[in-house]
């Protein structure tokens, strides 16, 4: 849910350096997180990653739109809100993952984007919060195959 994360990011630094990777090439960007979520997918569980940005969109939005080729080919499904679809939703602060409807792994970031800590939390009030909101914003997103930067 942020325009920016992690300024040092490699990735990212060589995306800004002109750097970009050929989707045909799969063995030079293909890498163990991604191997998991293709193994995962692969047995039948569903992957679902929602973004929501702001427009215009941030120089970071514009590198992990361009890579996320990467998230579809493992089996990932990805959408994306612009945030000023999202101004009647109730969103939680933090980025998160819902892992069985049931644990949620919260990231913590610091005011720069940098990664500080994750919590896991089993509150069933809380996950469930995050699961509603994470439904809403699915509802209204665009595919990412769909989504045009502005």
């Amino acid at each position: 849910m942020r325009d920016g994360y992690m300024r040092d990011d490699p990735l990212f630094l060589r995306w800004l350096g002109g750097q970009r990777d050929d989707p045909a090439d799969r063995s030079s960007w293909w890498s163990p997180w991604l191997q998991l979520i293709e193994e995962t997918t692969s047995r039948g569980v569903e992957v679902r990653r929602a973004r929501v940005v702001s427009e215009p969109v941030s120089e970071y939005i514009r590198f992990e739109h361009e890579v996320t080729f990467r998230n579809v080919a493992s089996g990932e499904q990805v959408r994306w809100l612009p945030r000023r679809q999202a101004t009647g939703l109730a969103l939680p602060g933090n980025d998160f993952w819902l892992i069985d409807g049931q644990v949620l792994l919260v990231h913590h970031f610091s005011g720069d984007g940098d990664f500080v800590d994750d919590e896991l939390a089993t509150d069933h009030r809380t996950v469930k919060l995050c699961a509603t909101a994470f439904e809403a914003v699915w509802a209204r997103a665009v595919p990412h195959e769909d989504f045009r930067l502005r």
